[in-house]
């Protein structure tokens, strides 16, 4: 059965000196809205000394037939409740995700010493990319100390395609990456727009890193592993993205590439994408 909960990730921008000070200045936030922080990263590229901290927040909405409605109101209802001095923004949508930015430094930092943004994205479907049993240990033991007693969430478990005959060794790995490149000048516009597509390919996502190149800033997201073969492991990411418009998949060595470029060419906004796969590092010195 399909997964209909809508799922929120909150991210804080905040000065810190490092991220035991990032996640302890967050420390009320996560109680106030019943959280978890799942990542804290160094965003110093940006300004000195900043740190982003997301958090996953439960929902009460479930996705319907018309999933805009729920995506929205799960975004509108949780800035309602930080409180009466939290006007809602726009909220983007474009399923199955929707994203506001909260972007007031007086008001944000009222809910985490030195916050300036936050970011707020709900979105659903089940992770087509489920972590491996090392990236599941690892996960549980960076989850955040404050929230130790709650139970773990439960994992899906790990999708296998079948091996050759003769071959009982275990199913190979492939890493998925995806590229987002974005007409913006500021790097965390850009990481928010790459980490609200990477949220509906995969939970665990991480921003390798950002570089600039012919007026754009482009963001290199890693999906984490899949147990399924290098080219079906792309394709299903494009079926997860659905977005028309996607070249026809091709080769550079042992990995499997297809890009998705804007036409025309927007000013502002995502200007290309790129999903590629390959078998994963690990597995290849093997």
């Amino acid at each position: 059965m399909t997964d209909d909960r809508v799922e929120l990730l909150v991210t804080v921008v905040l000065a810190a000196e490092g991220e035991r000070a990032a996640r302890a200045a967050c420390r009320e936030l996560v109680w106030q809205v019943d959280g978890r922080i799942v990542e804290a990263t160094d965003c110093s590229a940006e300004e000195p000394g900043c740190w982003s901290v997301t958090l996953r927040v439960p929902s009460e909405e479930r996705a319907t037939h018309n999933v805009a409605a729920p995506l929205a109101r799960a975004v509108r209802q949780f800035v309602r409740g930080l409180g009466p001095d939290f006007v809602v923004p726009t909220v983007s949508c474009e399923p199955p995700t929707a994203w506001t930015v909260l972007d007031d430094p007086d008001a944000i930092e009222s809910l985490a010493t030195g916050a300036e943004r936050l970011l707020v994205e709900a979105w659903y479907g089940g992770d087509p990319y489920p972590a491996g049993p090392a990236e599941i240990q690892e996960s549980s033991q960076e989850s955040d100390p404050e929230k130790a007693e709650k139970p773990p969430e439960p994992q899906q478990p790990v999708r296998r395609h079948r091996p050759p005959a003769g071959d009982t060794g275990p199913a190979p790995s492939c890493r998925l990456t995806l590229r987002v490149d974005v007409a913006t000048s500021r790097v965390a516009g850009a990481q928010w727009q790459a980490r609200a597509l990477a949220s509906r390919i995969s939970r665990t996502a991480t921003v390798a890193g950002v570089t600039a190149h012919d007026g754009v800033l482009s963001v290199l997201v890693d999906l984490g592993t899949a147990h399924t073969p290098v080219p079906q492991t792309v394709l299903t990411a494009v079926s997860a993205l659905d977005r028309p418009g996607w070249s026809a998949l091709r080769w550079e060595g042992d990995t499997a590439l297809t890009t998705w470029t804007a036409d025309p060419r927007p000013e502002a906004g995502i200007t290309e994408l790129e999903l590629s796969s390959s078998p994963d590092a690990q597995r290849r010195r093997g």
